[in-house]
């Protein structure tokens, strides 16, 4: 883990492992936040920022803490920085840190932040630490956004409502209603949906991995089965 390259940080953090569809970390506030897209981007957000902090912050310090302390150290890192979002949260989008209420102090126990910093964080230069935070958390954003999106979508018949709390009076009217008089479905709104949501979007990753991995090996077998009759032919004619 300590060789990775950037690239491989950037395609392990979207895709190959991301924490929430790969790892499955963070599901508590994940399953919970995500009725709305503003919800899930507001906790996406700030989970992306204490990522990045954190993970920078471990890697500073990583020749200066002992094994013994190596873990309060951490959490003691992660804290400060959940604070800091907090604080950011109640000064500029007081109304969407009351509707996520527990779940910003909740980021402390996150286990995708405090994975990163004791797996990646703590053996890497603080380059490639701040670029796994910054992948990790918005692989993270991306589920997230995605799956408040279509819970949004299905149990309200609505879009970017309430886009306001968060990016400010010149998000009022994002909303988008693609159809009128919508039947609420109100069981993709509570948290039956929500586990419902992620399992199609685990059920869609893992079916485009599986085609990409076929299709690979499609690839290396044309040119072996090409190969061999080549053989075969030269073979024969001699």
């Amino acid at each position: 883990m300590a060789n990775k390259t950037p690239l491989e940080i950037i395609k392990d953090g979207l895709w190959l492992n991301n924490p929430a569809l790969v790892q499955v970390l963070g599901l508590c506030p994940l399953l919970a936040v995500t009725s709305t897209v503003v919800n899930a981007l507001g906790l996406g957000l700030a989970t992306l920022l204490v990522l990045m902090g954190s993970n920078l912050a471990v890697s500073l310090i990583r020749n200066f803490v002992s094994d013994s302390v190596r873990l309060p150290a951490f959490v003691m890192i992660i804290a400060s920085f959940v604070t800091c979002a907090e604080l950011l949260m109640q000064a500029f989008t007081y109304e969407l840190y009351q509707i996520l209420g527990i779940f910003i102090p909740l980021i402390v126990t996150n286990c995708a932040i405090l994975g990163r910093a004791d797996a990646f964080a703590c053996k890497n230069p603080p380059h490639l630490a701040l670029l796994d935070g910054a992948m990790m958390g918005l692989g993270f954003l991306v589920v997230l956004a995605v799956l408040g999106g279509f819970r949004e979508l299905v149990g309200q018949g609505t879009l970017f409502t309430d886009m306001q709390l968060l990016l400010g009076p010149g998000a009022a009217d994002w909303a988008i209603r693609p159809l009128e008089n919508y039947p609420d479905v109100l069981f993709m709104i509570l948290p039956p949906g929500a586990f419902i949501g992620l399992g199609l979007l685990i059920a869609i990753k893992n079916g485009i991995d599986n085609r990409i991995s076929q299709r690979q090996v499609s690839e290396v077998k044309e040119p072996a089965i090409t190969g061999s009759k080549r053989v075969r032919v030269t073979g024969q004619v001699s």
